[in-house]
């Protein structure tokens, strides 16, 4: 079945391309998004990709505004040289190697301690977020609610998206979707091209809405109870958003953050053709500006004093309330979500009260430590990535521990 799919996806490769043979540049962008979608999770190599996502999908800008900030630079730390995971010690250099790291900042008490780049990238790359975009939208989310555009995360999502009633998320909150405890029945499993998220990425592909491609889902579980990883979740909160500001993400991110915080780039999001924002993961920004993000929460909220994030909604962010939501195995959660906890839209690690992170497939995170007054950016194109649903392809579990080992050796320099 799989064949089938690649098939048709191929053939629709070759029909755009005779297609731009006749009518010329027009199609060009169409051509790329079908190589694209082909490509994905494939073993290609994707850093070109990902650093121009603006030419193969529509976009709308990020706007910064002001002189930019300019992180300080710290004493500086080299990487440890190895680090230890399931018992083995691994060497550091080449485990960011064959994960195709293409950016790692490293920012400790306010100041880069550790600023590298691969692969052509540079300090002024835009680098796709994918999924570490979803925590942008749960900053916004927590934003509308302090300023009453949302009454309560407790409000149903169609009181603010009603093209939705009828769907999956007809009954769901909005509390539930930033937990991804929706209920809606979603596969994510980026090995299978017959998956839900394989699905959704060729809609946007191809062309189509990504609001309709919502409207066609189905509950499975009872809201609350259950946790599986559905990036759908996140897009139906960018169109919550849309509904609640009056103004698109983009604009509101715009003007409650990135205009704000010094970004020395305009970042921007990648739209589908109907000009919805990808919500589920399509934001562009350099790492710097990600590690800015990654501050702005380490001061729980607050910029330069400033409060841009509630501090109570920061703390609710990475604090799980549900036993199903909690680090460990838990009988409530589906085996893609592994062992991690969630909050709402990030990722906790192993414990609750310490790290936290932003992550997005192809390993990009954007690691918090409020023990350690430590920010990690790293930012890639890992090709294993999505080879199957396990650690093995993902390596993310891997990946924190080398963060780890990076922080003990921080601990031990002061």
């Amino acid at each position: 079945m799989r064949w089938s799919v690649k098939r048709i996806v191929l053939g629709t490769i070759a029909v755009l391309v005779v297609g731009t043979a006749i009518v010329g540049v027009a199609k060009w962008r169409e051509v790329k998004r079908a190589q694209f979608v082909a490509s994905m999770f494939s073993g290609a190599d994707e850093v070109e990709n990902f650093r121009n996502m603006n030419a193969i999908f529509p976009t709308r800008t990020i706007a910064r505004a002001g002189e930019p900030f300019l992180i300080p630079e710290g004493p500086a730390l080299d990487l440890p040289t190895t680090y230890s995971y399931q018992g083995k010690t691994l060497d550091a250099a080449d485990f960011l190697a064959d994960t195709d790291t293409t950016g790692l900042v490293i920012v400790q008490h306010g100041k880069i301690v550790h600023e590298q780049y691969w692969r052509g990238n540079t300090k002024d790359t835009r680098w796709i977020s994918w999924s570490v975009g979803k925590s942008f939208i749960s900053t916004l989310v927590g934003i509308a609610v302090e300023e009453g555009k949302i009454a309560s995360i407790d409000d149903q999502i169609t009181k603010y998206a009603p093209e939705l009633k009828g769907s999956g998320y007809d009954g769901v909150t909005i509390k539930h979707a930033l937990q991804m405890s929706s209920g809606v029945g979603w596969n994510e499993d980026y090995s299978d091209q017959n998956s839900d998220i394989a699905r959704f990425g060729r809609t946007l592909a191809f062309g189509g809405s990504m609001v309709d491609f919502a409207k066609t889902l189905k509950r499975e579980h009872e809201p609350g109870t259950y946790h599986l990883y559905n990036s759908m979740d996140a897009q139906v909160l960018g169109l919550v958003l849309d509904h609640a500001t009056g103004i698109t993400p983009s604009e509101y991110l715009s003007k409650k953050i990135w205009s704000k915080i010094g970004a020395e780039q305009d970042a921007y999001w990648v739209l589908d053709d109907y000009g919805n924002e990808l919500a589920a993961g399509g934001v562009n920004v350099t790492a710097r500006d990600y590690a800015k993000f990654g501050l702005l929460y380490l001061h729980v909220g607050n910029w330069n004093g400033e409060q841009l994030v509630p501090a109570d909604w920061v703390k609710a962010s990475h604090t799980p309330d549900a036993p199903f939501l909690m680090p460990g195995k838990q009988e409530m959660k589906s085996e893609t979500s592994g062992t991690m906890g969630y909050g709402y839209l990030w990722w906790i690690p192993s414990k609750v009260g310490g790290a936290y992170s932003a992550i997005g497939i192809y390993n990009q995170f954007i690691y918090v430590d409020p023990t350690r007054d430590l920010v990690i950016v790293k930012t890639s194109a890992n090709h294993t990535y999505g080879g199957g649903a396990t650690e093995e392809s993902y390596r993310e579990m891997e990946t924190f521990a080398l963060f780890d080992a990076i922080a003990s050796k921080l601990d031990a320099a002061q």
